[in-house]
């Protein structure tokens, strides 16, 4: 029964965006957006995104591996009884999805029960005998948004008796909608989930301890919050010359523009350009990213400051607000990715955000071993360069 998920073609966005015609994907994506700026809406916007994916309930959760609950959860087509009993399952949920980490997917590549369990484990899973069944699920589908140790955020669409088992296509729309979803995910949590109204813009914005960055097509600024003011007057990892925002960084600031333009043109074209953008250079003692929010795909967002068609959020990685200490982060890298020790050591080293030369002076290891072991991190991980590695680490990339 089991059956790789992949399909050809899913890494061209043109290609998977003719699975969903595009005003259906176009409105579906401009309601995930939407919840970041309101996130009362996210009912709303998982009931889209479940009738684009076919499905007939879905839930978006915040996982604590620790506790084995759900410490957020946005749901559609559960209710509470549901959602209550599923809470039983939590711990066997967990551990079958422990063993797909185990063995080192990519973060993009969605968990299908059909495709991944036997029918003889699904006969006595009591999840599915009975949460599932009753329920008439037939099949689910895992897309991940983020992965550490102790925590991992998801979307599960579930498929009912009606629908079948889930198929190429819905696989497709779900790695479509998932970059879009990681950035409306990331900077809901960034807004600290309060709804912002546009004649309390400036004093919302200002409340948030990461830099925002309103502009227009062009990149030039329209308002900045203090957190951004400060960035930009400190000469950090962003500039405001000439009144335009880039990064020091010349990869960021190419980046930075494109991603400001595919925001002005149509934001569904956006999808992982813009997201996790690392902004620290060499002498970055900790890693700052950039998260584009497109702004004028909606009436919502358009009154929050009508000129602007880009919202630039700046802050640290999603990973460091979980707090993990340097030892849990280096066992959860051997595990993750199969990484050695020395490996491993030299990974931690990289999401510091410095060069070379400065983990091969804090490891007192020469500059040829620090490259003999980038060269195994990158085999091993599935990435070519340093930047793709560091939004791999911090969890906000495919792997």
């Amino acid at each position: 029964m089991r059956s790789s998920s992949r399909t050809s073609g899913k890494d061209d966005p043109d290609t998977r965006a003719e699975t969903v015609p595009p005003r259906v994907l176009s409105d579906v994506i401009g309601a995930i957006y939407d919840c970041t700026l309101d996130p009362s809406r996210w009912e709303g916007a998982l009931e889209k995104v479940t009738k684009a994916m076919s499905g007939a309930s879905a839930i978006l959760s915040l996982n604590d591996l620790r506790s084995h609950r759900m410490v957020i959860d946005k749901n559609v087509g559960w209710g509470a009884p549901g959602i209550e009993e599923r809470q039983k399952h939590i711990p066997e949920i967990h551990a079958r999805l422990g063993e797909w980490f185990a063995r080192g997917p990519s973060l993009d590549e969605p968990f299908v029960a059909s495709r991944e369990l036997t029918p003889e484990y699904l006969a006595q899973s009591l999840y599915f005998r009975n949460c599932l069944k009753p329920l008439d699920i037939v099949d689910l589908m895992h897309h991940f948004l983020m992965y550490t140790p102790l925590h991992f955020s998801e979307l599960v669409i579930f498929r009912h008796q009606r629908h079948g088992p889930v198929t190429d296509r819905e696989i497709e729309i779900g790695m479509l909608l998932l970059p879009h979803l990681r950035r409306a995910v990331t900077i809901s949590n960034v807004l600290d989930a309060r709804s912002i109204e546009r004649a309390r813009m400036a004093e919302a914005l200002d409340a948030l301890r990461c830099g925002v960055v309103l502009t227009n097509g062009q990149g030039n600024i329209l308002h900045a919050n203090r957190s951004a003011e400060r960035m930009l007057q400190n000469g950090g990892a962003v500039t405001g010359t000439g009144g335009t925002l880039s990064a020091k960084a010349p990869a960021a600031a190419q980046e930075l523009r494109k991603a400001i333009r595919l925001a002005a043109r149509n934001e569904t074209l956006l999808g992982k350009t813009g997201l996790a953008i690392s902004l620290s250079g060499p002498a970055a003692s900790a890693p700052v990213l950039a998260h584009v929010l497109p702004m004028n795909g909606s009436e919502l967002r358009t009154r929050l400051q009508p000129e602007a068609v880009a919202a630039v959020f700046i802050g640290g990685s999603t990973a460091t607000a979980l707090d993990l200490t340097p030892d849990e982060t280096k066992d959860y890298l051997r595990r993750r990715f199969g990484l050695t020790a020395a490996e491993a050591n030299v990974a931690l080293e990289i999401l510091q955000g410095d060069g070379r030369e400065a983990v091969a002076d804090r490891l007192c290891i020469s500059m040829t071993t620090v490259r003999t072991h980038l060269t195994h991190i990158f085999e091993k991980t599935g990435v070519r360069r340093q930047a793709e590695l560091v939004r791999l680490l911090m969890g906000c990339e495919d792997g």
